[in-house]
């Protein structure tokens, strides 16, 4: 097998109509550019081979299949030319060979078979252009050229859809960066918020953190998803944020409430809940805040709504809730066990709580709801609400 071997100059060589315009730059790619001309006569191929060599290309000659699967396997080409009919191989078996380990790489036949279904089954297998022996040797460059032209059409494709999937992923990394930063500044604002009410209420001092907390581990017990759970969070803790809105000396008074004031206090669902869903990141937290007074079997506050019409978050929410409540001292009572809560909510359940959560909080210890309720009080302020349970 006689050959002439260069090695690879650039793998990203200037454009078809560069080169057009640059008489040097075209020289300077065609000294890099090998190609692989294969056919078992001699004088063929050192012709096609001589000819593409005055043209500056570098050359490689194989005189079968096989030799030729032996060039690929050391060296890299740009284009292949190839006769069908050889006495050691078949050219339509090596087309189907390179197309499928180098589906970029173009092949050319060259054949003396005067019958177009031949020339269309080599198209079908895969080659680029199709030459019939006897040619013209410009018929043979031009051929050539336009393989090559189609080639680096491919590579420049490639490179193009190359750096602008980096220039998305890069964008896609930033957007995501800034929506990261802006869900933080988000939750920092909600805290501020809940500090705010705390100051306020000071009942219920650190109880939105707690119950938030409360919340999100049972939420995971559930099995709810960590985008709903961020959702369901950020209602819990916004839950009682209406009572901004109730007059000092209704959620303030230290004796019992008259039923007129009652009335003014169930007001803070639907405040709550007028202040948030006009804010578009908390909308689907607000519906968390309407219905978090709501009962399961529809005796709940303020629209009676019973069941799965209920939102699983509000649902999820009643059982932290009372959980809480029952386990945090009032002015009005002392608290009690995580025991006597867990025997609570067994009995409402069915009434208050639906079942389903109720089961999934009986699975959870009650070490753990006392593990979150020190690690929430010794942190105090510090403490991340929306990272909180990562139990």
């Amino acid at each position: 097998m006689a050959s002439k071997v260069a090695i690879l100059g650039s793998p990203n060589p200037p454009p078809p109509q560069v080169l057009k315009e640059d008489p040097r730059a075209a020289a300077k790619l065609r000294k890099s550019t090998r190609v692989l001309v294969v056919d078992d006569e001699a004088h063929v191929r050192s012709m096609i081979g001589a000819t593409l060599e005055r043209q500056g290309y570098e050359v490689h000659l194989a005189s079968c299949g096989r030799e030729a699967m032996e060039a690929l396997d050391q060296f890299s080409f740009e284009l292949i030319l190839t006769d069908i009919v050889m006495q050691e191989g078949n050219g339509l078996a090596l087309l189907e060979r390179i197309h499928s380990e180098h589906p970029n790489l173009p092949v050319i036949m060259v054949t003396a078979i005067h019958d177009i279904s031949v020339a269309i089954d080599s198209m079908r297998r895969g080659a680029y252009d199709y030459l019939l022996k006897p040619f013209e040797r410009e018929h043979l460059i031009a051929t050539v050229q336009r393989a090559l032209d189609h080639r680096h059409a491919l590579q420049e494709n490639h490179t193009y859809q190359q750096n602008l999937e980096q220039v998305v992923r890069a964008r896609t990394e930033m957007l995501r960066q800034a929506m990261e930063d802006l869900e933080h500044s988000y939750d920092v604002t909600l805290e501020a918020l809940g500090d705010a009410l705390d100051l306020k209420d000071s009942e219920t001092e650190g109880h939105s953190k707690r119950v938030t907390a409360y919340t999100i581990a049972l939420a995971r017990a559930i099995g709810v998803s960590p985008a709903e759970i961020k959702i369901i969070a950020r209602g819990a803790f916004l839950h009682d944020i209406g009572k901004m809105a109730i007059p000092d000396e209704i959620l303030r008074k230290p004796g019992k409430l008259t039923h007129q004031e009652q009335d003014v206090m169930r007001e803070h669902c639907t405040r709550g809940y007028q202040m948030l869903r006009k804010i578009p990141f908390l909308s689907e937290a607000a519906e968390i805040v309407f219905t978090h007074q709501e009962h399961f079997d529809g005796s709940g506050y303020p629209s009676g709504l019973r069941g799965s019409s209920i939102p699983v978050g509000a649902r999820i929410f009643a059982v932290a809730d009372a959980l809480d409540a029952i386990t945090s001292d009032r002015p009005y009572r002392v608290s009690r066990t995580f025991d006597a809560a867990r025997e609570e909510i067994v009995r409402c359940s069915g009434t208050q709580f639906d079942p389903a959560v109720v089961e999934s909080y009986l699975k959870i210890p009650n070490e753990l709801w006392l593990e979150l309720r020190t690690e929430i009080t010794g942190q105090n302020r510090s403490f991340s609400t929306f990272g909180a349970p990562s139990r």
